[in-house]
């Protein structure tokens, strides 16, 4: 997988690393059980600090996405993804809240916004079928 990482972005390198495998996940492009670089490696690829891919790492853990084993090394959650729960919904909620408030501060309208998200599930969605058809070819 390509981990996208933008080093003149004002969001933090972890968060980008974090973002591109959860969208990795999310897309299947990364399946349960799949193996991800050791933080050496993965710090290596892509010119940062072991810190900086050891933190993304640990927020995944804490999350539920990833394992991290002394032998097996960092794998995509093999057995079930963190379910919807209650305390995901609030925190969603929160994240989303601000983001809502600056497209309506904008003059975004609600359908303008929605369909904005709609097109983002959609294409993270339909990232993993055109993945299957690569992958069986």
């Amino acid at each position: 997988m390509l981990m996208k990482i933008d080093l003149e972005s004002d969001v933090p390198i972890y968060q980008q690393l974090h973002n591109s495998i959860m969208e990795g996940i999310a897309s299947k492009e990364l399946a349960p059980g799949d193996s991800l670089p050791s933080v050496r490696a993965m710090a290596s690829d892509l010119g940062v600090n072991m810190h900086t891919v050891n933190k993304a790492y640990q927020i995944l853990k804490q999350e539920g996405f990833i394992q991290i084993h002394r032998q097996k090394g960092v794998v995509i959650q093999p057995d079930q993804m963190p379910p919807a729960d209650e305390p995901y919904l609030e925190s969603l909620t929160g994240k989303l809240r601000p983001l809502i408030s600056e497209a309506i501060c904008r003059g975004l309208d609600e359908k303008q916004f929605l369909k904005i998200c709609e097109k983002l599930y959609n294409d993270i969605q339909k990232s993993y079928g055109v993945m299957s058809r690569v992958k069986n070819k």
